[in-house]
């Protein structure tokens, strides 16, 4: 599997993030690397209400 196209500063915003390390994050399935990224946002729109 190819390394997602993201640039090397985003990578590491989202393995912060994501508290996950920039190597998982680079190769983590597209599908499961968006689902992710909405359960991140979820958590955040919940925690401002």
């Amino acid at each position: 599997m190819r390394p997602h196209q993201i640039s090397a500063e985003t990578a590491q915003k989202l393995s912060e993030k994501l508290k996950l390390p920039l190597e998982q994050i680079m190769h983590m399935p597209q599908h499961i690397l968006i689902a992710k990224l909405a359960e991140l946002e979820k958590s955040e729109h919940d925690r401002d209400d």
